[in-house]
């Protein structure tokens, strides 16, 4: 579909959208993809959208952001058979999907657009499984990990208390790394931490008590909680004067080269695996499904049953049920 008949088929279905002249002419004009794009926090999140807007608007042959406001469902039908027989995975048309309408959303908010989202009632591929693909550790891989920094150094208090944070609270490997000094807080006489989740969303989760002996022996060396409050939790060792914590990179850094040392092979770990498996550790401890999301930080519950391995638990399985 070259541009001139991709333009020329926006024209002709635009008439769904049934706006008057009037109507069309008093739309506001469409906020730069820029601002859109600023409210997501995700650095990941964010060049994945990017790139799934650049794929809808090259399909379609939008060359102009004016022209978002004659899409139809139409156009969102056919991007989506397009993307179907390019054998996407069905995680990956969701995304794309999402994107789009999340964008939709800000231009109607913004009265960009008129005629409702186009996205909403275009049917997107159902979660082929419901266990996740992300790897979690069994728990003599977890513990291995745990230990395996050396706690004489402060690099290795550092990275101790990193982990516990990890393993013992599932947080995102961005949410660490955003941790400052005064976000350790007392709430009803128990310490928390004070999590900055996605979409600017805090939530509060009490510390467990392995972690919170590793952030004080931590800090107990370094001494820097005692220069300002809202220090950083986790510092990086090299330039700790220009005032930044460790990266979220960084983070993700520490974690492979641990797993390593520690002899875990596993495929695919990274921080998102140990969340899986802090996630997955709770549950089959009997803790309550509706409290992981919260304490996760899902928006919706369906996420949190990915983590939910508790019927695919290898000894349960019946091949330990044959007798002969």
């Amino acid at each position: 579909m070259n541009e001139q008949a991709a333009l020329m088929d926006v024209a002709a279905l635009s008439a769904e959208r049934r706006l008057t002249a009037a109507e069309f002419q008093g739309l506001a004009n469409v906020p730069s993809a820029t601002e859109w794009f600023a409210n997501l926090d995700n650095p990941r999140t964010r060049r994945a959208y990017q790139g799934d807007i650049r794929d809808f608007c090259t399909f379609i042959g939008i060359s102009g952001p004016e022209q978002f406001r004659a899409v139809t469902r139409a156009h969102v039908l056919a991007w989506r058979a397009a993307l179907h027989g390019r054998a996407l995975s069905g995680a990956t048309i969701r995304r794309k999907l999402a994107a789009l309408a999340s964008l939709f959303d800000h231009l109607l908010e913004n009265n960009a657009v008129a005629g409702g989202n186009p996205v909403h009632g275009v049917k997107r591929p159902k979660i082929e499984t419901n266990e996740g693909k992300t790897p979690a550790l069994a728990d003599h891989q977890a513990k291995a990990l745990l230990e395996a920094p050396e706690p004489a150094t402060l690099k290795g208090q550092r990275d101790r208390a990193i982990l516990a944070v990890l393993l013992y609270h599932g947080l995102r490997r961005e949410e660490a790394a955003r941790l400052l000094v005064e976000d350790i807080q007392e709430r009803r006489g128990i310490k928390h931490l004070r999590i900055h989740g996605k979409g600017g969303k805090i939530r509060y989760l009490p510390l467990h008590p392995v972690a919170a002996e590793r952030i004080h022996a931590y800090l107990d060396t370094s001494g820097h909680h005692l220069e300002a409050d809202k220090a950083p939790l986790f510092r990086p060792l090299r330039g700790p004067k220009t005032g930044g914590g460790i990266s979220a990179e960084g983070i993700y850094a520490l974690v492979g080269a641990y797993a390593k040392a520690a002899g875990i092979e596993v495929a695919g770990l990274g921080v998102h695996g140990l969340r899986a498996t802090a996630a997955t550790n709770a549950l089959e401890h009997e803790a309550d499904i509706a409290k992981v999301q919260a304490w996760l930080g899902h928006a919706n519950i369906s996420t949190t049953k990915i983590y939910d391995r508790r019927g695919n638990r290898a000894e349960d399985s019946p091949t330990f049920k044959v007798r002969y």
